[in-house]
């Protein structure tokens, strides 16, 4: 598998960091708790073991872990980082498709909504999946289109989601459905819906990430017809005791 690189570039733009700076061949991020995805460093070519220490410096000196994001065909960085002490953490996948390939079917009366600012219970819905504050701040700096999602079913709030676009691609992010709501295809009707959005707001390709390690949402992606076109990891430096 080959990734094409403007994926990466959409992610970023669709979740951003609070600040980047170039630091030799390293990209630093500042993610002010946001996760991976906004914290991680990436290497743009071939850095050295002493760059790799001045990134590192630099990423404790933010108070953050020292994290690198490994890209599609990044061998050499992969080797480099685990020689150091790096772990992989995270392996994703990222799975997309034309837009209009999920407006086949209507999706069903007030089932999904797309709602911007959201809701204190698109709020309440994120918190209790894990993404608390720092994570809305990701979703606030977004430029651009974008919109919440919120699901409903048997008339009660099932679920939240997060999508944007950048380069004509909507990427889906923060897809979260309630405990007690799941397997009722919700998730299916949440990607349906941002899938009418993007339509609607001008982008041909809808576009999600999904750590390989989740089954259940790889395998709702896959029976919606996605293609899993590209991937990534991290690499985070262990500590001792």
């Amino acid at each position: 598998m080959t990734t094409d690189p403007r994926y990466y570039a959409v992610t970023e733009a669709t979740w951003p960091s609070a600040a980047a700076r170039e630091l030799g061949p390293v990209t630093l991020r500042e993610g002010q708790g946001g996760g991976s995805r906004v914290s991680a460093a990436t290497v743009n070519g071939v850095a050295s073991d002493a760059e790799i220490a001045a990134a590192e410096e630099a990423m404790q000196a933010m108070g953050q872990d020292c994290l690198f994001m490994i890209r599609d065909g990044e061998t050499a960085l992969d080797a480099q980082l685990e020689a150091r002490g790096y772990a992989v953490k995270d392996p994703v996948n990222l799975w997309t498709c034309p837009a209009k390939r999920l407006t086949n079917i209507p999706v069903p009366r007030v089932t999904a909504f797309c709602i911007w600012e959201p809701l204190a219970i698109q709020r309440e819905i994120w918190v209790q999946g894990g993404i608390g504050p720092e994570r809305l701040a990701v979703m606030g700096r977004v430029q651009g289109a974008k919109t919440g999602l919120l699901g409903r079913h048997k008339d009660k709030p099932a679920g939240a989601g997060f999508v944007a676009i950048h380069d004509g691609v909507a990427m889906m992010h923060a897809l979260e459905i309630l405990p007690h709501q799941r397997r009722c295809g919700m998730g299916a009707w949440m990607m349906r819906q941002a899938a009418f959005w993007a339509v609607e707001n001008g982008a041909s390709e809808l576009a999600v990430l999904c750590t390989k390690r989740n089954e259940g949402a790889n395998g709702l992606y896959a029976s919606l017809g996605m293609d899993c076109v590209g991937e990534y990891h991290y690499r985070i430096l262990q500590t001792g005791d």
